[in-house]
């Protein structure tokens, strides 16, 4: 397939204090949450000065994926803050872009992870126009080798930072953001939460680990809907009681070092983990990782090239293809509504 460029396409997050609380309305816009919740979380971000580092690792990583891929342009653009992705595809509209991959900082399927992007690529190319590229999302990619190296060697790297009395030892805890019971049905039997669970089998086999546990973070909504669970606050205290004197923190479903792995982590789980009495290491996502650039220039070539999937093996119903202006891939549990751009 012949492609004019790539666009990187994510999250967003304010860049000062005064773009919070605009930030977290977009990012909350329909859903019905209480201005006291947005109270609550603007507070984490102004913690951090108002500033999410996400936008900073993703302009790193488009400089990465450029020098990585010197022969496509390389765009950036978001969902719930500038710049937006509609007004990139506009750009690229402009620059005669007529077909490009979309790189997703999201390895997983379901709603959040894959779907909405599609979503967010058809409302990008409604509001452009019929003049708007094609626009191809990458597939999923959650078991791509550099995918398992990345979490992997962090992994290692986060246990040499414990005392010497407490590495063989400590527990290894895999987290990724907590959904609906519900939403983790929409896509088949638990597509996501079953990504989540061989990834993380998949990177603790390369860390050299035979057991580790898998929790969740971040939820949010009514305590009568339910969530994926355990949350890693209270396990770590679990773990804690039970006599574990130290953990090793994995943030795999997170790409970047976003306000939840700050604020719940590297704030919360950590001074739980203080105040029981226990060793704590965060491992580090990828964020602007060569290796990242490197995976997403692979996914092109997968669709440019048409060379094989790099994928480590293991069951083929975990992930999908390719999906074209925001239509759904092929793949059963894909849901994403066919946009037009006109």
């Amino acid at each position: 397939m012949e492609l004019d460029a790539v666009l990187l396409l994510s999250f967003g997050g304010p860049e000062g204090p005064e773009q919070v609380r605009p930030f977290l309305e977009n990012v909350t816009r329909g859903r019905g949450v209480p201005p006291a919740r947005l109270d609550a979380v603007a507070e984490h971000y102004l913690h951090f000065g108002g500033v999410s580092p996400i936008n900073g690792i993703n302009r790193a990583l488009a400089d990465a994926m450029r020098a990585e891929m010197p022969d496509l342009p390389v765009y950036f653009g978001n969902r719930n803050w500038e710049p937006y992705a509609e007004d990139v595809v506009a750009q690229m509209t402009a620059d005669g872009v007529r077909r490009a991959a979309v790189f997703p900082t999201s390895a997983w399927g379901g709603y959040s992870g894959c779907d909405q992007y599609a979503q967010d690529i058809a409302r990008a190319r409604r509001a452009v126009g019929e003049q708007a590229p094609e626009l191809v999302k990458l597939r999923q990619y959650f078991d791509h080798p550099l995918f398992v190296a990345m979490f992997a060697a962090a992994i290692t790297a986060a246990a040499e930072t414990l005392p010497a009395g407490l590495r063989d030892s400590a527990r290894l805890v895999f987290t990724a953001h907590s959904i609906p019971v519900s939403a983790d049905a929409r896509y088949g039997p638990q597509l996501y939460s079953r990504q989540v669970a061989y990834a993380t089998s998949l990177v603790a086999a390369a860390a050299g680990y035979r057991d580790y546990d898998q929790v969740w973070q971040s939820r949010s909504g009514p305590p009568q809907v339910p969530w994926l669970e355990p949350d890693v606050e209270a396990h770590v205290a679990t773990l804690a009681k039970a006599g574990v004197r130290a953990v090793i923190v994995c943030p795999i479903g997170f790409l970047s070092d976003n306000i939840e792995v700050l604020w719940d982590l590297d704030n919360e789980v950590r001074s739980a983990a203080q105040a029981a009495g226990i060793g704590y290491a965060r491992a580090a996502t990828p964020n602007a990782d060569r290796r990242l650039a490197q995976l997403a220039r692979g996914l092109v070539e997968e669709l440019r090239d048409g060379t094989a999937a790099e994928r480590v093996a293991g069951p083929a119903d975990l992930g999908c293809g390719f999906g074209v202006n925001g239509a759904p891939c092929g793949s059963s549990h894909c849901s994403a509504v066919v946009a037009p751009a006109g």
